[in-house]
């Protein structure tokens, strides 16, 4: 089974760029590049978010939630089993634990229920 794992979080300011990574680990590249992902974020109190999704590599096509006003990325490493969220333009109420996961739906899902195998998330903090 596929093990997701994100990195990349910290504290920052707004108006800053950073990105986030998902790596894959407990199966072969070829086995993940098979699975479309997603990214999440939850923030205290509230209920798990979507941000944007992506292919796989017979796809590739990138969907985005309408709220990020085209401030965030999504990509995938060609060679690693990795995926990236570039933020750009970073504002507090970006501030969340980001999750990624895989999709299990062809369809390109939006809601949690769809996608599978979850990272433990990494916390993005903005500060005004």
């Amino acid at each position: 089974q596929v093990q997701l794992a994100e990195s990349g979080g910290g504290l920052v300011q707004a108006g800053d760029s950073l990105r986030l990574s998902c790596s894959g680990s407990g199966g072969s590249l070829s086995t993940l590049r098979k699975y479309a992902m997603g990214w999440f974020r939850q923030a205290p109190g509230k209920e798990r978010e979507f941000v944007g999704g992506i292919g796989a590599f017979s796809d590739l096509t990138t969907y985005y939630a309408d709220s990020l006003q085209g401030r965030f990325a999504i990509s995938r490493d060609n060679g690693k089993p990795t995926m990236y969220l570039q933020m750009s333009n970073v504002r507090p109420e970006d501030t969340a634990v980001y999750y990624c996961a895989i999709r299990k739906v062809g369809v390109r899902s939006r809601a949690v229920v769809d996608f599978t195998s979850w990272g433990q998330g990494t916390q993005v903090t903005v500060s005004s």
